[in-house]
């Protein structure tokens, strides 16, 4: 349930409702360096494509069973039968090319925390360990794509990863606080008053 102190607060205008508010209010835009959690976001943010972020939201408990906790070591050895039971899930997309990506991706994953350490040595080096942070004003619409996400969504296509054109790689950006892009006036920004 909701505190009353929170229901007033100034947003950013996309978190207007359940569950949307409170991914707002606790997630998004946070610095997140562990490489599960960075990995259920890229997962989230491909099966994003063409749909709501409300409704991966709503089907976020869903996505976290179906690919055991996000763990890519065990999704990476998902086979085609496994792909085909997901795809007959009603708790996720049950887009076959989105989930063999997925798969696919849990792979490639395991091979950059091989090369580099953990995936979160490998996302943050692009921006020097330090959060990109911007502050528009309220009604100033955000872009769909950056500089950075074309160049982190092209290194990531190089390596084999599916569904990670740089507007899905702009999302993950601001879901894993890489992007910090609450507007200026948001109780969540650093420049507001709290």
């Amino acid at each position: 349930m909701r505190d009353e102190a929170t229901v007033d607060r100034i947003r950013c205008a996309w978190a207007r409702r359940e569950p949307a508010l409170s991914y707002h209010d606790v997630e998004w835009g946070v610095p997140e360096h562990d490489d599960r959690r960075l990995f259920e976001l890229l997962t989230l943010e491909g099966a994003q494509a063409g749909l709501s972020w409300d409704t991966i939201l709503r089907k976020r408990e869903s996505y976290r069973a179906a690919f055991v906790g996000f763990d890519p070591a065990v999704v990476a050895r998902f086979d085609e039968a496994k792909i085909d039971a997901l795809v007959r899930d009603p708790g996720i997309v049950r887009h076959r090319g989105k989930i063999a990506a997925t798969v696919g991706n849990a792979a490639l994953f395991l091979d950059v925390q091989h090369e580099h350490g953990s995936f979160a040595t490998f996302l943050w080096a692009y921006v020097d360990g330090a959060p990109v942070v911007t502050r528009r004003a309220d009604g100033d619409a955000l872009p769909a794509t950056t500089p950075l996400s074309e160049r982190i969504s092209a290194d990531l296509r190089e390596r084999g990863f599916g569904f990670v054109g740089p507007t899905i790689v702009y999302a993950f950006l601001q879901a894993t606080g890489v992007v910090d892009d609450h507007i200026a006036t948001c109780f969540r920004s650093t420049d507001a008053a709290h």
